[in-house]
């Protein structure tokens, strides 16, 4: 008797086994067919939002957005009230992130989305561009402002349509933090602030994904955007792979020559918290011409390009923000 129960006991646990596995089956299905879903429904980017973007950050009202000045000011004050409308959180109780620089005020404008998994939601992704520029040059057929289009409207502009379809998307396991950072051009100081901020806040930053001068087409390259510091980590390489409708970056020579890895608000990350953290960009010394000058005007930009660059970007940012963390590639050092 005692074995006809013990063999009725051992069939019934196969039994269980097998719905069990049965079960995992179908749920890894089930995962899988939304992933695939989540794909397919990725937001696309508005060209005209933008282009109203970058129109008002461009314009001359603002007068080249120097640090420090009115039109700065008036420039975070836009964007802080883009990411309410959006429903993105301000960061640590403000969207203002406040330093000085010279005597003077600046401001980080800085919005963040909550991790939603308990195990990743401590894990920080940093997507961020500088809104400053210059200010004024020296006039040019009476035009003296620095209007700034290209640099870096259009990163600003670009990081806030990723904001948008985070918000669209509902979905971001590990937490996203965006950051608008001023006095990129006095020095990446806006950014050297931010990084020693949340290093010293005790925040888990395990990527920084950066984006400057994303305005122009790149010329005769099969991909759309090239990543500064390109062999500094995977990042590339798990771009390329989450879209399969194109290539998403390259390696740019010109990148390691000019050494933009270290040029660039990607950086103060990378020296904090040495996780990668890269630039994108689709500025390659061929396509733009007013670099620091007074011709960088609105008129100058490609925004349905803009769009097409986010989103060849989202597939690979998604993933970041909710698959396996980024690796920085071993390497005796850095010149790039």
């Amino acid at each position: 008797m005692k074995k006809i129960i013990l063999t009725l006991f051992i069939a019934s646990i196969l039994v269980a086994c097998g719905s069990q596995n049965k079960q995992m089956k179908t749920m890894d299905k089930a995962i899988s067919n939304v992933n695939k879903n989540t794909e397919i429904r990725m937001p696309k980017a508005s060209a005209v939002q933008i282009a109203l973007d970058v129109q008002y950050l461009a314009s001359d009202d603002l007068e080249g957005r120097d640090t420090g000045s009115e039109g700065i000011e008036k420039a975070a004050v836009y964007i802080s009230e883009r990411f309410e409308e959006m429903g993105i959180k301000p960061y640590k109780g403000s969207y203002m992130d406040h330093f000085t620089v010279q005597d003077k005020e600046a401001f980080n404008v800085v919005g963040v989305i909550p991790g939603s998994d308990k195990d990743l939601i401590d894990e920080v992704i940093v997507i961020g561009a500088h809104y400053d520029h210059i200010g004024f040059q020296q006039a040019i057929a009476g035009d003296s402002i620095a209007n700034g289009a290209n640099d870096n409207a259009t990163g600003t502009a670009s990081v806030l349509a990723i904001a948008n379809n985070f918000k669209k998307l509902d979905f971001n396991r590990r937490t996203v933090v965006f950051a608008l950072f001023s006095a990129e051009e006095k020095g990446l100081l806006g950014s050297k602030h931010l990084a020693k901020r949340m290093k010293k806040e005790g925040m888990n930053v395990v990527a920084m994904l950066n984006f400057e001068m994303t305005g122009t087409p790149m010329v005769d390259r099969p991909y759309i955007a090239y990543l500064t510091g390109h062999d500094t980590s995977n990042m590339a390489a798990v771009f390329n792979k989450e879209n399969n409708d194109r290539i998403v970056t390259g390696k740019l020579d010109q990148a390691a020559k000019f050494n933009l890895f270290k040029r660039s608000d990607n950086y103060p990350f990378f020296e904090e918290f040495n996780v990668p953290s890269q630039t994108f960009s689709t500025f390659d010394f061929t396509n733009f011409d007013h670099y620091h000058k007074v011709g960088d005007e609105t008129s100058q930009v490609n925004t349905t390009h803009m769009a097409q660059v986010v989103d060849a970007v989202m597939p690979g940012i998604f993933k970041v923000v909710n698959g396996d963390r980024l690796k920085l590639t071993p390497q005796p050092t850095i010149d790039e």
